[in-house]
């Protein structure tokens, strides 16, 4: 070959988006038993394969540039898998799986270890939650057990070091600007050695862990931890990011916000949407509980100087809906990165302090008292919708549980398929109450339509309709 023939272009032919594929497992689950593995392969109504296979989907898919979960359903439409039982454990064996998930023909480590999170979450929570009938999961000390069983087998509970996991919440959605910002205070807490915790998904969820981990690099910290929580409703709309170094699957929205608060030492709170807002009203509605009076949990709510408005009116909002002790349970701290890790190293040594006298773990806010409603899943519909009522003299537990259930309403609307599908077919979701409290709710969602920061329905019609 020639110099001229040597020095010519190559032409680079893309990797296909299917692949097949035969995989074994890294990380979790070398073992299952032939009745765990008929389960997980059964199509019926009663078995696990729909669910595995729209969660295992959604973690191969993770880079994808689709959002709308239904067209990564729809393209990916003949992906199927096949659990095969070999003399040494398992193999998953995967039929036209999406290409980004593989480099040279191989599985990419960090997809590896998400698809058999999902493989041992599922398996767990169907034998060893619901059908064992170990937990009484209508009751609030079942719920959290379920919980702890789930965290544990996962084994997110096994570092028992200083507290030192932050949640990181906000929009899955945001600006440059608003990313960047969030990798800047990711940043700060790698430095001070701290570990993040997010919805797992891209955005904000991915932000902090990435500024973390440069963070973590640049002060030698080996074994960084990047934990991702998600659950089966939302893991298609916001799959987790590569990053995730330890991902969990709860079974539903309410178990997946209990985790966020018994595994967390602290929460940063970015700009985000309604699915942001509903994790804080969860959050401010279980600290308002009188047994939590004196409990210790920093929440900071942060952003660069464009996202001023937004939490100066969210926190208006706080203040007509839940009162200024809701308001008292949280600082803003604008545009200043290193200011929000100081702010939460400083909690974290109290709530260090806080768990020493208490004996409380380190591991699990076990003291923490989280009222059952804020526990039972709420089934998302147009009847549950019109069932809910907002009025600014109910008692403020109730208020702030409804307020949630609000939230939770538009979430699914917003980003869940089976939410999505409902408003199609039915037209928004009706939400009734006080004139006052609705008209400040209205408001707050048009801003955040305004902003981006709130999707309309697959067919771009609104998700909500107030009725006073």
């Amino acid at each position: 070959m020639n110099d001229k023939t040597a020095n010519q272009p190559r032409t680079v032919v893309d990797d296909t988006d299917f692949v097949d594929a035969r995989v074994a497992p890294r990380g979790s689950l070398e073992n299952l038993s032939q009745h765990e593995i008929a389960k997980l392969l059964d199509r019926g109504q009663g078995g696990l394969y729909p669910l595995l296979r729209r969660c295992a989907l959604a973690v191969l898919a993770s880079g994808n540039e689709i959002r709308d979960p239904r067209e990564l359903f729809e393209k990916y439409h003949d992906f199927q898998l096949e659990v095969i039982r070999q003399p040494w454990g398992v193999k998953v064996e995967m039929l036209n799986a999406p290409g980004n998930a593989f480099v040279d023909g191989k599985m990419i480590r960090g997809a590896k270890e998400h698809l058999f999170a999902v493989l041992r979450d599922i398996v767990f929570v169907a034998n060893e939650i619901i059908e064992s009938e170990r937990f009484d999961l209508s009751d609030s000390g079942g719920i959290t057990n379920a919980v702890f069983c789930i965290l544990r087998n996962a084994k997110l509970l096994d570092d028992k070091s200083d507290p030192d996991i932050v949640v990181c919440w906000g929009g899955h959605a945001v600006s440059g600007e608003e990313y960047d910002y969030s990798k800047k205070v990711g940043y700060e807490l790698g430095l001070r050695g701290l570990n993040i915790c997010t919805g797992c998904g891209p955005g904000v969820m991915k932000g902090p862990m990435k500024g973390a981990a440069i963070g973590h690099a640049k002060q030698r910290i080996h074994g960084g931890r990047y934990i991702g929580i998600t659950e089966p409703g939302i893991i298609a709309a916001e799959s987790p990011n590569a990053i995730v170094n330890q991902l969990v699957i709860m079974p539903d929205i309410e178990k997946r916000l209990e985790a966020f608060v018994r595994l967390g030492h602290g929460i940063i709170v970015f700009p985000g949407g309604v699915g942001t807002a509903e994790e804080c009203l969860f959050l401010l509605g279980v600290l308002l509980d009188p047994a939590n009076a004196n409990h210790k949990f920093p929440l900071i709510l942060t952003g660069p100087s464009s996202a001023a408005d937004y939490f100066h009116r969210f926190h208006d909002f706080v203040g007509l809906t839940l009162g200024d002790e809701a308001q008292s349970r949280y600082e803003i701290i604008i545009d200043n990165p290193a200011e929000v890790a100081k702010v939460m190293s400083a909690g974290l040594e109290n709530v260090r302090l806080h768990r020493l006298e208490t004996g409380d773990a380190y591991n699990f806010n076990w003291t923490l008292s989280i009222p059952r409603d804020f526990q039972v899943p709420f089934e998302v519909s147009h009847a549950s919708a019109k069932a809910l009522t907002l009025q600014l003299d109910q008692p403020i537990h109730e208020r702030a549980v409804n307020l949630r259930r609000m939230f939770s309403l538009l979430v699914a609307g917003s980003v869940k398929d089976y939410g999505i599908q409902q408003v199609e077919e039915h037209g928004p979701f009706e939400i009734h109450g006080d004139p006052e409290l609705m008209g400040a709710i209205d408001s707050l969602l048009e801003q955040f339509v305004a902003q981006n920061r709130m999707k309309l329905s697959g067919n771009r019609q609104p998700v909500y309709r107030i009725k006073a």
